[in-house]
């Protein structure tokens, strides 16, 4: 089966994946923090995985997942607060490291298959997976687009978690402080919390 993405069609994905994958979010939020507390070289696993795991969230989409949360909203529901409260742990995790190169008991960066589970519970990686499915992929020759969908946000990915994760690592000079490191990752655990706002929003009583 043949793509039939137009070049308009494929330009309006590349901004859609451009957009919403360099903006900041619990994913990009994680990885500056793992290149200023581990380097490059040990992040690297936990970068591949979200690609991974994003390709697979889409793929996953696009075969009729978005139709089972409509048929069942509990499942989206479970989902939504379970991974509201792994981004809060994770928030944790992020706010009491203590030293480069993970010398604080208990740290270390997350594993590829850690970091590509997390994207099932990742409300931005639901947003973005599902707007991609639902607006970016023509229904004439769908598998192949979907596949084409999948390559292109994974090559975007690719880039901008490179990036996130380089600034982190282009930090750790000015981090050699304990005092400075443990600051940087209060407010990036705060900045990962406050991703949560849609979610948090929700428990607002209703005016």
């Amino acid at each position: 089966m043949t793509p039939t993405y137009t070049p308009e069609a494929f330009s309006a994905l590349f901004l859609f994946g451009v957009v919403t994958l360099i903006t900041p979010g619990p994913n990009n939020a994680m990885l500056i923090t793992s290149g200023a507390n581990f380097g490059l070289r040990p992040t690297l696993p936990h970068l591949f995985g979200i690609i991974f795991g994003c390709a697979v969230l889409i793929f996953a989409c696009g075969l009729g997942l978005a139709g089972v949360f409509t048929a069942f909203p509990v499942l989206h529901d479970v989902l939504k607060w379970g991974g509201g409260a792994y981004l809060l742990y994770l928030a944790y995790r992020i706010g009491t490291a203590e030293g480069i190169h993970g010398k604080a008991a208990g740290t270390k960066p997350l594993t590829f298959w850690q970091a590509a589970a997390f994207q099932f519970v990742n409300p931005k990686g639901w947003a973005v997976a599902l707007g991609v499915v639902s607006t970016y992929v023509p229904a004439k020759g769908y598998l192949a687009n979907l596949g084409v969908a999948q390559a292109l946000m994974a090559s975007i990915g690719l880039v901008t978690t490179l990036i996130w994760a380089a600034f982190g690592v282009g930090l750790r000079r000015f981090l050699d402080r304990p005092v400075v490191l443990r600051a940087f990752n209060i407010t990036m655990a705060l900045l990962l919390v406050a991703s949560l706002y849609p979610l948090f929003a929700e428990l607002a009583p209703k005016r």
